[in-house]
């Protein structure tokens, strides 16, 4: 029969009842997080999420891939729905999941059809890539470190006096930390560059507890470079990484402009290296990047 013949799977009643569990869970959610006033919230990181879940759990899958695409989605949604505004982690990390999930499937039908008894033997073969951090494999290269340089239009001495003043709230201009709703501080207190001077990095909370903030501190000091060490670290963003050193160093370019550089060195809390290595190093980038605006706005 043609291809184009071929009646769609219909729904069953499978199909309803999972809609219908997704449902109650979005609901129940929803109520506690409205209830804790958090109502924005709820309708972004709650209603949508459960809303497009219960779509796809009426949608059934023409094809394998089809029906591993929908289980997986659903799941994804789930896990963001739990996470709530931590769901930046499953954005991060859906690609991963994906690959794994369709490689897996891909690599069982196409063993299957040349041998029946060899085609589970792929599930173990693509895990081991992801078995790193698990305690069965260690963990590779989790130190890892970030350089920014910017050259401003003030002379050395200017640059310094706005150094010295602290770091000041300012919008986020990074794109991707934008799109991915990656945590920034939004309350900023401290200020100065001599030895034992602190700066604050407040986090705004969500319906799940404090945002938490960061507290650093003058270590060394010298014309033209601070060192800073991470004194406590109760961030949101702690679930992903560990801050460890910063280095701001500035010098001047010219009578008008000066290079500010700042490199900071932070331990990865994400496994595997291969694909969260590169993925946080960007990111990170993109945050420090976000510290100069607060510091010496472009």
């Amino acid at each position: 029969m043609p291809e184009q013949d071929e009646k769609p799977p219909r729904r069953t009643a499978a199909n309803w009842v999972l809609a219908g569990l997704i449902g109650l869970f979005g609901l129940v959610v929803f109520a506690a997080t409205v209830r804790s006033g958090r109502a924005d919230s709820a309708l972004l990181f709650v209603a949508l999420p459960v809303l497009l879940a219960a779509g796809l759990a009426l949608t059934p899958g023409r094809t394998a891939h089809g029906r591993v695409f929908v289980v997986t989605t659903i799941v994804l949604l789930l896990a963001a729905v739990a996470l709530h505004e931590g769901a930046v982690c499953v954005v991060l990390a859906a690609p991963l999941v994906y690959a794994v999930a369709h490689g897996t499937t891909a690599l069982i039908r196409a063993l299957h059809n040349a041998s029946r008894a060899y085609s589970f033997l792929a599930v173990p073969l693509l895990l081991l890539p992801g078995l790193e951090g698990s305690g069965v494999a260690p963990r590779l290269a989790p130190e890892q470190s970030v350089e920014v340089v910017r050259v401003v239009a003030l002379p050395v001495d200017r640059v310094a006096e706005r150094l010295a003043a602290g770091p000041r709230p300012a919008p986020v201009r990074s794109v991707p930390l934008r799109v991915l709703g990656v945590p920034t501080p939004d309350q900023v207190s401290g200020d100065g560059l001599a030895v034992g001077d602190r700066w604050m990095f407040g986090y705004h909370g969500s319906a799940h507890g404090p945002g938490g903030h960061l507290l650093a501190e003058v270590e060394t000091a010298a014309p033209g470079h601070v060192g800073f060490r991470f004194v406590e670290d109760t961030s949101i963003t702690a679930r992903w990484l560990g801050w460890r050193h910063a280095d701001l160093r500035w010098r001047a370019v010219d009578a008008g402009h000066t290079e500010v550089r700042i490199t900071v060195d932070y331990r990865r809390g994400l496994d595997p290296s291969w694909y969260f290595g590169p993925l946080q190093q960007f990111l990170v980038g993109e945050g420090v990047r976000h510290l100069l605006d607060m510091m010496v706005p472009r």
